[in-house]
């Protein structure tokens, strides 16, 4: 069992993590912190195998913590800012995690810490993402949480995505190659380079356009297998 303790002073941030941790075997959550000298004082009397840290936080950062303990467990850092990394691993941290972080990504970060194999790893994933039911995604600064039978399709514009729900949409900065890797893909179906939508939701398939509710997507050429599979 991996005892594991979460620093980080954004709450979403842990539920993230807790919620990736949750469907992997052997993860004990062991405390959340919300800034380093709480975990200072946990640490006194308690040991983990293992620390998700965040960098940016208050009253003392999250390298600086790091620098305090003689003998520190393994070391996942979770941080917004890319520009740390090579410090980071000066530390002897485990992985590097760039928020916002798909559950891929996180996967493999913790796959260095419970040195699984690929095989049992890929297991994992795949049964993992069968049973997820939501995402995270970055916008307005701070992470929403979405439960994708609520997405209606996914368009991108630019540098940025609109994500379509039932009840409203959001805009985040992420490339869709990326949301369409952390999305349940029996559910999603991509129709067009810009364009992602849940299987569930089509009303109608008309030569090269789908209807979802009252908008029509269209259907780009190199997708249209894509299309036929799911005609049969």
């Amino acid at each position: 069992m991996v005892r594991y303790l979460i620093i980080d002073d954004e709450y979403i941030a842990h539920d993230i993590i807790k919620g990736y941790c949750s469907m992997l075997p052997n993860m004990q959550l062991a405390k959340q912190c919300y800034d380093a000298l709480e975990a200072l004082d946990y640490l006194q009397q308690h040991q983990v195998d293992l620390i998700f840290l965040d960098l940016n936080m208050p009253k003392l950062k999250g390298f600086a913590f790091l620098k305090t303990l003689s003998i520190p467990p393994k070391i996942i850092v979770t941080t917004a800012y890319q520009e740390y990394a090579l410090e980071g691993y000066e530390l002897n941290i485990t992985d590097y995690l760039l928020k916002p972080f798909s559950f891929e990504r996180f996967l493999k970060a913790v796959h260095k810490v419970l040195e699984v194999n690929p095989n049992e790893i890929s297991s994992i994933a795949k049964e993992s993402k069968k049973a997820q039911d939501h995402i995270f995604i970055y916008t307005d600064k701070k992470y929403i949480r979405i439960q994708t039978q609520d997405i209606l399709y996914i368009e991108a514009a630019g540098n940025y995505l609109k994500v379509i729900t039932i009840k409203e949409q959001f805009l985040t900065r992420e490339k869709i190659s990326n949301l369409t890797r952390r999305l349940v893909h029996d559910s999603f179906i991509q129709v067009h380079k810009s364009y992602i939508v849940s299987k569930s939701h089509i009303e109608v398939i008309e030569g090269n356009r789908i209807k979802i509710m009252d908008t029509f997507i269209p259907i780009g050429k190199l997708y249209k297998s894509n299309v036929n599979d799911l005609l049969g």
